[in-house]
Formats: structure tokens, sequence, C-alpha cells
């Protein structure tokens, strides 16, 4: 008799034992009761029926899946090697587990798909400027169809985006072609604006009376008081007006 109260006390505490579930605060838990879904259990200390109930913890946080790197064909027929990551959150979690057998595969394909369809729609020189606009292509097109599986996608970046050893060398070639030419353009500019400025200069000492001498005592100033600077004037400044002056009058 007290063997057989000690076996019925042992199994009602297993079974009580078994009947509780805690629930972390970045959890919600889903309840079937003979196989039927009847309820949502949020964080904390929850019970259910042993046998009877079963309870399924899905993780409400963000988390990120990988979408695998595969080679697309681009609008202009050049094969890339792209790759990307995928940020989503279980919004609601009864769809998210009874509607789809496995959210993560599921959502991981269809953005491969998506990625697929997007870039090979665009061109080579699209995709390496426009990440930022693929990856919300694609966001919109995966997240209008995992909205009814209970999923909120949030952010889709293109992680790597490789393109063949040969069209590199190419556009390496392009790219410092392109330096050069924008150097020789901005060179040419340059000595525009200088050439327009001395000439304005040039136009200004010849109406102002001693410019070009007081232009010339500065160049010499300029050279500095070392010793290996030697300057030679064929003439004196006075002599060189004197000879002005006599031109004038003839």
């Amino acid at each position: 008799m007290i063997l057989s109260l000690y076996i019925v006390i042992f199994v009602a505490v297993i079974l009580v034992l078994s009947s509780i579930r805690v629930i972390n605060q970045y959890e919600k838990g889903v309840v079937f009761t003979l196989g039927k879904f009847t309820g949502i259990r949020n964080p904390g200390l929850n019970f259910v029926v042993p046998i009877v109930q079963r309870i399924l913890v899905v993780d409400m946080r963000v988390r990120t899946i990988d979408i695998e790197k595969q080679q697309i064909m681009t609008k202009d027929n050049v094969p890339v090697d792209v790759n990307g990551v995928v940020f989503f959150k279980v919004q609601k979690v009864d769809d998210a587990v009874i509607k789809v057998q496995d959210y993560e595969y599921a959502i991981a394909q269809y953005a491969q798909t998506a990625l697929r369809d997007v870039v090979g729609g665009m061109t080579l020189d699209t995709i390496l400027v426009e990440r930022q606009q693929i990856g919300n292509e694609i966001r919109k097109i995966v997240d209008k169809e995992t909205e009814q599986w209970g999923l909120d996608v949030q952010v889709i970046k293109l992680q790597d985006i490789e393109v063949p050893d040969d069209l590199k060398r190419i556009m390496s070639r392009q790219a410092a072609a392109e330096r050069e030419k924008r150097a020789v353009v901005i060179k040419s500019e340059g000595d525009r604006d200088a050439a327009k400025n001395l000439s304005a200069a040039a136009t200004i000492m010849a109406k102002s009376k001693g410019a070009m001498q007081l232009r010339t005592l500065q160049t010499l100033d300029g050279l500095g008081p070392t010793a290996s600077n030697t300057v030679i004037m064929a003439l004196p400044v006075e002599v060189m007006e004197f000879f002005q002056k006599l031109t004038r009058k003839e």
C-alpha cells in the first residue's frame, strides 16, 4: 500500500514538472491541444496538460540568414556571382508555425529566387552602383509573399558581387583612362584660368606707372639672399625709362 502511494506521488510529481514551461522574454509559445491550435502563450511561467497539450516555442528576435552565392547572367549578358543576407523576424507566431513547414528555409529559397530575378533584369553597371536599390526591390518581393507566413522582412543586403577576372582588368584600364582624362581636363582648365589672370595682370601693370618696375623688384626680393642666386641685369630700370621717353619724343 505504501509502495503504491509512493509510486502515485512520484508519477504526480513527474506530471507536474513536465507541465511547467518557462518562456523567455524574447519568445512566444504556440499551444496545440490534441494536435489542434488552441492559443499563444506569452513569456513567463506557463502550464500545459501533459500528453494532451504540446507547446512550440518560437524566437521573436531579428534573425539573419544568408542568401547563397549564385551565378546570374545580367541583362547585358555578363555572368556575375552574387550573394546576400536577409534580416527578418517573426511577426505572427501562429502563422509562422502553422502555414509554413520551415519558415527559415522557405524565406531563404524565396529570397534566392527574387535575387536572381532582380539582378537578371539589370545591367552590370547598374548592379555595381545601385546595391541599395537592388536590396530594396528584393525586400519588397520577398516581404509581399512572406507576409502571409507571419514574417516581417526588414532589410536585404547584397554582400559580394564578383565579376570575371578578364572583365576586372578591362574595368581597371577603363577607370585608369577616366582618371587620366579628368586630370588632363583639370590641368587644361587651370592653365586657361592662369593665362586669363596673367593677361589681366599684364593689362593692369601696363596702365599703372611703375607697376612693372615694382613687380621686377618683388621678383628679385623673392629670390632671397642665398649666395648661389646670381642676378644679371643688362640695363638699370632708369636707363630703360630714359630710352622709352626718347622714343616717345621722336
